[in-house]
């Protein structure tokens, strides 16, 4: 296991997202100063307006912009954390051209700023650089099966365009960075309309509605509860490794099964009804987490029921405030 450092200073673009919020709270909660860069194209200052009530604005700031901007930073940052992008597939499909532009000059632009800084650099990559696999479980080194021109490839190749960033910056710039592949992950923050299959069910199974499962719903993911992703991401990002490394729960569903277990937590009477399959959808998705169980000794401690009840009580309060 790889020795780990802390951080006195953070930078986090799409830190008013869903994954960026939990990271504001965590690196705050570790006593590191943050940052926050978004534009609220997908995220929302809802997600952080309690870290701007409960800490000073020397601890804690929120700065809206636009990352494929240029930005300045005042101050030291010992970290960047890239976040932004839209990460859903409705977000995505209708934001093509803002979501390319995020991964190549949003990437260029955090890492520049890491570079003025002599910061720590970290891409939040994902399990989509892996397409449709032809390996499974993925790890780190297979290369993947991605369509470059089908709908998903503006968020597949962004991605994987922003890892051969990465990577040029280390080895030209030598510019110290991560890079970390995120499998799919749940938890509170998620929107109810995002597109995504997990809010998308408990949002349809508390309005006792059907369940839309696509395809057969056959095809496996590997769902992580977000609490343990950010104590993976920061576990990376204090290890000094340069990855990529997968961080995920290499536990396996059917998406059916994860429908059906939705509807269980919330004592719904929705049925299940089957859908279209989209376009490029993968058919398995789990990660080979050997390099963050080895080098980070990371693992999932969250079970699945446990983080579902969590995010069902989520949503339950945004239909009862609503």
């Amino acid at each position: 296991m790889l020795p780990q450092r802390g951080f006195r200073r953070a930078v986090v673009t799409g830190g008013a997202g869903f994954l960026g919020s939990h990271l504001c709270e965590e690196l705050l909660a570790r006593g590191t100063q943050v940052v926050c860069l978004d534009s609220f194209l997908t995220g929302g200052p809802g997600n952080v307006a309690h870290l701007a009530e409960r800490y000073p604005s020397s601890q804690f700031r929120m700065v809206r912009c636009d990352i494929t901007d240029f930005v300045h930073v005042p101050g030291d940052v010992d970290l960047v954390l890239h976040f932004a992008s839209p990460a859903s597939p409705i977000d995505y499909l209708q934001l093509p051209i803002e979501t390319l532009k995020v991964g190549a000059i949003g990437t260029l632009h955090a890492l520049g700023l890491a570079k003025e800084k002599g910061a720590r650099f970290l891409l939040a990559s994902t399990s989509e650089v892996y397409g449709d696999p032809q390996v499974h479980p993925q790890p780190e080194d297979y290369w993947g099966h991605v369509n470059p021109v089908g709908p998903r490839g503006v968020y597949d190749e962004a991605k994987r365009y922003g890892e051969a960033m990465t990577t040029a910056y280390r080895t030209t710039h030598d510019v110290d960075t991560a890079i970390v592949r995120i499998f799919n992950t749940y938890g509170p923050r998620m929107r109810p309309h995002d597109g995504r299959a997990i809010p998308t069910f408990i949002r349809q199974a508390l309005a006792g509605e059907d369940i839309t499962v696509a395809g057969d719903g056959m095809q496996t993911r590997s769902v992580c509860y977000v609490d343990d992703l950010v104590r993976g991401i920061l576990a990376l990002a204090g290890s000094g490794h340069p990855g990529p490394v997968n961080v995920g729960n290499p536990h396996e569903m059917t998406v059916k099964q994860i429908a059906e277990d939705v509807v269980a937590a919330t004592g719904s009477r929705s049925q299940v009804r089957f859908v279209e399959r989209p376009v490029d959808d993968p058919q398995v998705r789990r990660p080979d987490t050997t390099l963050a169980r080895t080098l980070l000794g990371w693992e999932p401690a969250v079970p699945w029921q446990q983080g579902l009840a969590s995010t069902v009580a989520f949503f339950s309060g945004l239909r009862q405030a609503a």
